[in-house]
Formats: C-alpha cells, structure tokens, sequence
C-alpha cells in the first residue's frame, strides 16, 4: 500500500500527517506529491481529488481520496505496524478533542498570517488580526493549563497538533514570545523536539 501525499514543506497540517507516519512506523509507505495548494489559486490536480483543493489529501491506491489531516492521522494510525496508537481507546475522544484544539490554533496562525502577508496592505483589518492572535493565545493558555496533563501522558495525536502547532509558530511567527509565558508548554516541546519525526519533517519554505 502507498499513501501518495499532496506535500507542501511549510503546511502544518502535512506535517501532522508525516509525524504520525513516522510515529507508526509507516512513513516508508508515504509517497510525496508536489503541489501548489494556495488560499487563493487552488491546485486544480489536487481539486480533482479534494474540491476545496486543500493539503493534506493522500490518494489511497485505487485513487480514494482522504482528507483532512486528522481523518488522515486517523487511517494513517489504523495501518500503523510500530508503536502504540495515537488515539488511545479509552481516552480516544479526549484525545480527538485535545487535536482539535491544536488544528483551532493552527486555522487562528493561518488567518492571522494570510491577513497580513497575502492581503494588500491598504485592505488588512486589524481587528481581524487581533482576534485571530486571541484564540492562538486562549488556545496556548489551554494547552499549558487545562489539556497539560493530557497532552504530556503520552505522544498521541493530540499532541501531535500541539506539536505542529508550536512548531509552525516558531517558522512564521518568529518574533512572538510564547515560551516565556508557556514554561510548561516550552519545556514539553523542547523534549519532543528530540523525537525523531518531530526532527524529520521541520517545516521550511
């Protein structure tokens, strides 16, 4: 079986996908499919799979299509060979809801970051932007607070968001200081940095 990935480098939401792949033991099972997803100009060889023409899709190998990236975290964890699940059964909801968490703060960095690196500049709402930077910092103060212990018990799919999360913080919003208010958060992810899938699938432009 091969997963055939519509990849983007700098998406959090591929990286999901790639650090569950590695973390189940199936990422020699993932093949990479350039693509050119934008929030403006869609890939139209990705629409002929996913009509919103977004990443992550993987095409299964009769050409199903799955998306979005936790449905594919989910199948990717179904077929996993090494390990244990990501979705734990008797925390599974749990889990599912600490990922949605994570996926919530990652829509807030991307309509926060195409607001003002995508808008022309004479057209930018600045309340928009301070509203998205509210949820990505109620988001982190949840992660640190509430969802900590959860998201420490073990490396499962919620904290595979989380992880994305933080990670694509540091690539595009290099200037905003989330460590110094997150020390608990800041220190959990210095230490799964170290995990191999967190190290081979860095994001870059």
């Amino acid at each position: 079986m091969t997963l055939r990935l519509f990849f983007s480098p700098a998406s959090p939401y591929v990286r999901k996908v790639l650090i569950a792949a590695h973390e189940r033991g199936v990422i020699d099972k993932v093949e990479k499919l350039g693509s050119a997803a934008g929030p403006v100009n869609r890939d139209m060889n990705i629409v002929t799979h996913n009509s919103t023409g977004k990443v992550p899709c993987v095409l299964l190998d009769d050409d199903t299509p799955l998306f979005d990236s936790r449905v594919i975290t989910a199948y990717v964890d179904s077929i996993g060979i090494t390990g244990a699940s990501l979705y734990p059964e008797d925390r599974r909801f749990t889990v599912l809801t600490l990922e949605a968490l994570g996926d919530s703060i990652l829509d807030a960095c991307l309509l926060h970051r195409y607001e003002n690196a995508m808008r022309p500049e004479d057209k930018r709402w600045s309340d928009w932007s301070r509203g998205q930077m509210e949820k990505i910092d109620s988001g982190l103060d949840d992660l640190e607070g509430r969802w900590f212990e959860e998201l420490t018990r073990d490396f499962n799919a919620g904290s595979i968001a989380a992880a994305s999360v933080l990670g694509y913080l540091d690539f595009r919003f290099p200037d905003k200081d989330w460590r110094s208010s997150h020390p608990k958060l800041n220190a959990w992810f210095e230490a799964a940095s170290q995990r191999t899938s967190l190290r081979e699938t860095f994001p870059h432009a």
